[in-house]
């Protein structure tokens, strides 16, 4: 018996690896490589190669389940979609629309993620809708909008970083988020470039580095002006590309000169030398990147902190060029496309803003409604979920487990306790989902179509391998029937391809243009790249557009004068190839030009004191994704990743009398966590790191700090002040 492999990619990270799905004759699939595709060329990590552990019954739901006499129990989907509906419909028929949140998730497709946002605002009529991307990279989005008119998480293809001269890369460990990405630096450094890592532990990714600068955790913003400051000093500015292609440099040098080397240094702990090294390796080459993640953005003043190195981009010439610029690793899945049209707080499709007037009539022209009738903006994803069970008074989630991923989360997983009603969809019961009064089974990756945006805003397809087991259905689904059953009759399709049709239609013209790209190009092609408008060209010789409204454009034939109609050859659309590589010609402002920002260091939320005299940042490991939900039911990736840690340095081990993997108890002002040490010269002597995929007493989001970016909303995961001491065995 023959079995047809399917082409599709990984449901985890930002990459999107390519893999092919093949049904085993005895059950189950197996995940094959799929070297034509560019990004990982077959390579997966561990993360990817086991994902169809999670597509086993004996791990996911398959039931719907209601909450009766305080537990869960099987139900109906008649049942539990009608508890939902009637549960939802009193909620805004007594306390009003608002009165009702949603919360999505980054790894929600193109097409759900769309339903999911026009659910809210057109049935529900609720401005209370965010999603867990918000914790992603909402302050890089802010910092390049600011910057370029656009945000894109990377402006130019992975293949370009190996031919580039030198990459400072801040904040991240790809080794173990993303280890396929890691071997674009490896080319760099053997095409005899330069790979510079920021980041206060010494990790996998920072041993591959030329040079390895470890700031105190907080500190990014200082580290990125003195590094500007130096460039300025030493004349290494691009004056000519300054004048040509930017605006504000005045005052963002005025600025950057307040931060000379020895007060960075104080700041920082990283050396003057050190300083000086890397500014030289960065300028030296004809061209470089900067490329942040979590580690510079998850910080209340991380908009101004990417605004930062986007300045140094940009004064020394390295954005809107060939193989230079300035980018962001996106970590989720689809946290690219899932903010771009619609579960945002502040978005409509085609990622255009909800309080500007023209996007609100073109995005209601295609839904059908008032314009007047769309809701304004509502709080972002932190805020939301503080609201809980006092403004908001009913939630429905999909696709995210704030219960561990959230900061400050032990308030959090109270806020969720105390509403009227909760209603979960997802592929597992996570420590979220435990909480609900009605949990809904839906199909995932392997099971359904749909698209997703990686972190270089290719839109990708992901097609269906596999049924769903009997009695599972999709998130478009479940948001189709409710919305019929809360009078909504017409507008919720659950075919994803007829989804996609109108999201092309809804961002057409919008900054994230999808109109150019349909489900025939992207399963001929390895990704089509945003923006891409619809088919354009140039009119037919008559000067009308061709048919449909379409322009039009010839093949080129050389003029003939006894070429008549009947032997002309015909107009055919144009088609838009999308676009790999932003900003050469332009940045997406007004008049083109880009926009630096006047920034100065400032303190993190929390500092450390006599009460709490250390410094906690957070962050992932190699076996475990985001919130662990499903990760943690894959045995394979549970031996190698058993449990959280406290990891810190020898110094402060001595100083505490701990030894490898004693327990140890990490509190902050939130709370306390215990997990065993686990000792290293890796990581700075006022720092300890915990990663975040585990609930319980090793939640290392029970200690982080909700302090919020001003501009991004972003909490301040990375950095709060804590003490460590032992905790009983």
């Amino acid at each position: 018996m023959e079995t047809t492999s399917t082409p599709t990619h990984c449901p985890y990270c930002a990459l999107q690896c390519g893999m092919n799905i093949t049904p085993l004759p005895q059950g189950g699939v197996e995940v094959t490589e799929r070297p034509d595709f560019p990004v990982n060329r077959g390579a997966l990590c561990g993360k990817g190669r086991t994902a169809p552990e999670v597509l086993s019954s004996a791990v996911r739901l398959t039931s719907p389940l209601v909450r009766s006499g305080g537990r869960l129990v099987p139900a109906s989907w008649e049942e539990a979609l009608g508890r939902i509906a009637e549960r939802l419909g009193r909620t805004r028929e007594q306390y009003g629309p608002d009165a009702l949140g949603v919360f999505g998730g980054g790894g929600l497709t193109n097409e759900k993620a769309y339903t999911l946002g026009k659910f809210a605002r057109v049935v529900l009529g609720t401005s209370q809708i965010d999603y867990n991307g918000r914790f992603c990279m909402s302050s890089a989005a802010a910092a390049g909008t600011k910057a370029f008119g656009l945000d894109r998480g990377l402006p130019f293809p992975l293949e370009d970083i190996p031919r580039t001269g030198c990459v400072i890369l801040v904040g991240s460990n790809l080794a173990e988020t993303m280890p396929p990405s890691l071997r674009f630096f490896s080319e760099l450094r053997e095409n005899g470039g330069t790979l510079i890592v920021v980041d206060p532990r010494r990790t996998k990714t920072a041993e591959q580095a030329d040079l390895h600068l470890a700031p105190r955790p907080g500190t990014d913003l200082a580290l990125a002006l003195g590094l500007l400051h130096l460039v300025v000093a030493e004349g290494r500015t691009d004056e000519d590309y300054i004048r040509e292609r930017t605006a504000g440099w005045e005052e963002a040098r005025a600025a950057a000169m307040g931060h000379w080397p020895e007060y960075v240094e104080r700041i920082t702990g990283v050396s003057v030398p050190q300083l000086r090294e890397a500014v030289r390796l960065f300028c030296e080459p004809e061209a470089a990147m900067v490329l942040t993640a979590r580690g510079p953005e998850q910080q209340s003043k991380g908009t101004d902190t990417v605004g930062a190195w986007i300045n140094l981009c940009l004064a020394t010439g390295r954005a809107g060029r060939p193989l230079s610029g300035y980018g962001c690793l996106t970590g989720q899945g689809n946290g690219q496309g899932g903010r771009e049209h619609g579960q945002k707080a502040d978005q409509l499709p085609g990622y255009r803003k909800l309080d500007d007037p023209a996007a609100r009539r073109h995005v209601a022209e295609v839904w059908g409604v008032d314009p007047d009738s769309l809701p304004g903006p509502g709080r972002s994803a932190y805020e939301l979920l503080d609201a809980l069970g006092t403004d908001i008074r009913s939630l429905l989630l999909m696709g995210s487990n704030p219960v561990v991923s959230a900061p400050r989360a032990a308030h959090i997983e109270e806020r969720l306790r105390s509403l009227d009603f909760l209603a979960v969809c997802d592929v597992v019961l996570s420590e979220t989902a435990e909480l609900a009064d009605v949990v809904l089974p839906v199909t995932q990756w392997a099971e359904e179509t749909g698209t997703t945006t990686s972190l270089e805003g290719r839109v990708l397809l992901r097609r269906q391998a596999i049924s769903p087991p009997a009695g599972i259905h999709s998130d478009l689904y479940v948001l189709h029937d409710l919305a019929a059953r809360l009078g909504v009759e017409k507008g919720f399709p659950t075919d994803p391809e007829e989804v996609f049709e109108e999201l092309r239609r809804a961002s057409a013209g919008g900054p994230a243009d999808y109109s150019g790209i349909t489900y025939r190009r992207l399963a001929q092609e390895n990704g089509v790249f945003w923006p891409c408008p619809a088919t354009t060209g140039v009119t037919d010789e008559d000067g009308e557009d061709g048919e449909d409204g379409e322009d039009t454009v010839l093949d080129g034939l050389p003029d003939d004068p006894a070429r008549d109609a009947e032997t002309a050859v015909p107009a055919v659309p144009s088609v838009h190839p999308g676009t790999p590589r932003l900003f050469l010609d332009r940045f997406a402002t007004g008049d083109g030009r880009a926009r630096f920002v006047a920034v100065a260091h400032r303190a993190s939320g929390e500092e450390p004191d006599a009460e709490y005299p250390l410094l906690l940042t957070t962050g992932r490991v190699v076996a475990q994704y985001q919130s662990g939900a499903q990760t943690r039911r894959v045995a394979e990736l549970n031996a190698a990743a058993p449990g959280p840690f406290v990891e810190l340095h020898p110094r402060l081990a001595a100083r505490l009398g701990a030894a490898e993997g004693d327990p140890l108890a990490v509190v902050s002002r939130r709370g306390r966590a215990v997990a065993p040490a686990r000792i290293t010269t890796g990581i700075r002597p006022d720092t300890v790191f915990m990663p975040f995929h585990w609930p319980g007493e090793g939640r290392a989001n029970t200690l982080t700090n909700p302090a919020l970016d001003p501009t991004s909303r972003m909490p301040e995961f990375k950095v709060c002040a804590v003490r460590v001491e032992a905790a009983e065995s």
